[in-house]
């Protein structure tokens, strides 16, 4: 039996690949602001991270300019974008044996929290989740990804000690987040369905790193 007992998943590249939805998204943004942003496979790279923060980083842009970006990329992911999305095969079932197995399931995501709320009923998934946890876009509140995954974890009761840390682990992605894991004192699983790529998910310190989801249950289970 696993020691896991507090299984939080990240969302986008992890349980469903918002790739397509995310891409028109920033490609809109982008040409109403007039920004050069070369090959549109390129932008796969902000999928999963902050996107201010990231765009600032890329472009050059003020905060300023960078919140501006991100408002004109959700006037069209939140229309259009949020449901062009696509569940992975074997989530649904993974899900289901860990909620028999008696796991506690969590949803940790930078994505903001009612947007991922409404692509887990759209997927169906809503109910195998104990605790979802989200950007709070309109305070600002939650954005990266240790604070999303603390605040799940606290108000699951999880104290600091490295005894309840060690049964929590994180799955996701990318390598930011291995580091929320890491920042949160918890192990973490990086999945290579996703947007990472292995030389990614092994530099970030991913506690296991999976090809599959059979994989990614055998650790869990």
């Amino acid at each position: 039996m696993s020691k896991y007992e507090i299984i939080a998943f990240d969302l986008d590249g992890t349980l469903s690949d918002p790739a397509h939805g995310l891409l028109d998204g920033f490609v809109y943004a982008f040409k109403k602001i007039g920004v050069d942003y070369g090959e549109r496979e390129s932008l796969r790279r902000f999928i999963g991270p902050p996107l201010a923060e990231e765009w600032q980083r890329a472009f050059g842009f003020t905060a300023e300019e960078a919140e501006r970006a991100v408002e004109l990329f959700r006037e069209y992911y939140n229309v259009y974008g949020w449901w062009d999305n696509t569940l992975y095969v074997g989530i649904t079932e993974l899900l289901a044996d860990l909620k028999k197995a008696g796991k506690t399931i969590v949803l940790s995501t930078s994505k903001p929290q009612d947007t991922a709320e409404d692509i887990l009923r759209l997927h169906k998934l809503y109910g195998y989740f104990d605790f979802i946890s989200g950007h709070d876009y309109v305070a600002r509140l939650r954005e990266k990804k240790w604070e999303v995954l603390e605040y799940a974890l606290e108000n699951l009761g999880i104290d600091h000690s490295p005894e309840a840390r060690a049964k929590c682990v994180l799955v996701g992605d990318r390598m930011y987040d291995a580091e929320g894991a890491e920042k949160c004192g918890i192990d973490s699983i990086g999945v290579l369905w996703g947007h990472g790529s292995l030389e990614e998910l092994e530099s970030a310190g991913f506690t296991h790193v999976v090809k599959t989801v059979g994989e990614l249950e055998k650790i869990l289970l």
